[in-house]
């Protein structure tokens, strides 16, 4: 096929078709991310997520990870819906669980994969030839860079890629392909002198423009961190139990934003409105029956007592908070018990 013109023409079409709000083609040349990208490895900013140095270069050298790789399609399915305000009003009431707006319905991997491997059997019809490897957040991936080479948007002060018209609220997901495609023009940045995602950051993870440290992050504290939370961000953490959105939140490209309802990642088993009390209560075969096909199933049944132990300690006192921390006092974890007496002595202290 000499003009591969009308089928990338054909392959944004059909993308609309599946449910992705935006498609674009970026060629893969990432020199300048993949020195950024070497840079925060260097300095430790990724914590204890060995896998992202483990890959090295891999990450931004796509033909490298899928041989013969000459074109990446970025695609952009929306997942917020407009309610912020019951968000904030989440974070502020200190007796509610707040999770991450992502992982309050349907893990989206799974949905995206079966929706960009339709796109490729798509594509695969037409093309005479198409070699092809789809991602979702599932590989070595620079999946914020690619967006943007692609025309998605810019990536923020916050690392979050941002359009002008949808805001962040939005999963990425690719295909690469051997398939020499027309490319779009990359999206520039409109973040302009506005610091309000750094300035609004509950510890502080946000320590220069688009450069997030990971060990200093709730979403990295709360998921991605095995272990004992530092004490020094428990505080800061507040309710948060999975994940953050803070800087999402504040984000002034998010306020006139067109928000998209995808049934799937509409919010389930009450997350968006629970208490912490009663998502301590629940027995870990609860934990697993209710959290099946959501991404909140990443921190285990440990993480997840650790988070909202954590979170019950910075909960205003009451007999209900003292009671749920007090009946997981001898609990079979030492990590959870470690926080649960923290929780109980910050409130020892506050009491006295």
């Amino acid at each position: 096929m000499n003009d591969l013109q009308p089928l990338a023409e054909d392959i944004k079409r059909w993308s609309g078709e599946l449910g992705f709000q935006h498609t674009g083609i970026a060629d893969v040349e990432l020199g300048e991310d993949e020195a950024h990208l070497r840079d925060w490895l260097a300095k430790g900013q990724h914590g204890e997520m060995e896998y992202m140095a483990r890959h090295g270069d891999r990450r931004s050298r796509p033909a490298e990870l899928r041989p013969g790789t000459v074109r990446v399609i970025s695609v952009r399915m929306d997942y917020g819906t407009g309610e912020d305000a019951a968000a904030w009003e989440t974070l502020g009431d200190g007796s509610r669980a707040y999770v991450a707006r992502y992982a309050l319905g349907r893990d989206y991997h799974k949905l995206m994969r079966s929706r960009l491997q339709k796109l490729a059997d798509r594509i695969g019809a037409q093309a005479d030839e198409f070699g092809y490897r789809v991602f979702v957040d599932s590989a070595p991936v620079l999946e914020r860079a690619l967006a943007r080479n692609a025309g998605l948007g810019w990536i923020g002060k916050n690392a979050c890629v941002i359009n002008k018209d949808s805001g962040s609220w939005f999963f990425l997901g690719e295909i690469y392909t051997d398939l020499p495609l027309p490319v779009d023009a990359p999206a520039s940045a409109h973040c302009g002198t506005c610091t309000r995602c750094i300035d609004i950051c509950p510890t502080r993870a946000i320590v220069a423009p688009n450069r997030v440290d990971a060990r200093r992050c709730i979403s990295y504290l709360t998921i991605e961190l095995k272990g004992s939370i530092p004490e020094e961000f428990r505080a800061a953490i507040g309710n948060r139990i999975f994940g953050c959105d803070d800087c999402q939140l504040v984000c002034p490209w998010n306020k006139f934003a067109k928000r998209f309802d995808e049934p799937d990642f509409r919010a389930r088993n009450n997350l968006d409105n629970a208490s912490l009390v009663e998502l301590f209560g629940w027995t870990e075969a609860q934990f697993l029956q209710r959290t099946e096909g959501s991404a909140v199933r990443r921190t285990g049944y440990e993480g997840w007592s650790r988070n909202i132990a954590v979170a019950l300690g910075n909960a205003a006192r009451s007999d209900a908070v003292i009671d749920a921390l007090q009946a997981r006092q001898d609990d079979s974890s030492a990590l959870v018990r470690e926080h649960v007496e923290w929780a109980l002595q910050r409130h020892r202290t506050a009491s006295a």
